[in-house]
């Protein structure tokens, strides 16, 4: 067991995801399309209700595509001991309020080269 964390791996995440304008129509019908083909069902069709269209044309006519959460971290690098709090994710636009937990189930990634880098 480890007494301390070393955190490392949000900057490339954020930068190569989360950096701008993220969200676009052409994303988005993409999206849509991926939903259809794999969440039909063969006897009861595509439930509309699976892949909220409006919510993220929303990101795009409001926000210019970019996602409306402000992240705080600690900085890369911070060796800290273990049960303390790495980052923290805060949406921004209540008409967003399912963003956080769909980004949250993304950023898990971090967890890799966190371990891996605490380990080394």
């Amino acid at each position: 067991a480890f007494e301390e964390v070393c955190f490392f791996g949000m900057q490339y995440f954020l930068k190569k995801y989360m950096v701008g304008p993220v969200v676009t129509m052409a994303k988005i019908a993409q999206a849509e399309e991926y939903f259809k083909i794999h969440f039909s069902h063969p006897v009861w069709g595509f439930d509309e209700k699976l892949f909220n269209r409006g919510t993220w044309e929303h990101i795009v006519n409001a926000h210019g595509g970019r996602l409306p959460v402000s992240i705080r971290a600690v900085p890369e690098g911070t060796v800290l001991p273990y049960k303390n709090v790495l980052f923290t994710m805060e949406n921004t636009d209540d008409k967003c309020f399912w963003l956080t937990n769909y980004l949250e189930s993304l950023l898990v990634q971090i967890w890799y080269p966190t371990t891996v880098c605490t380990q080394s």
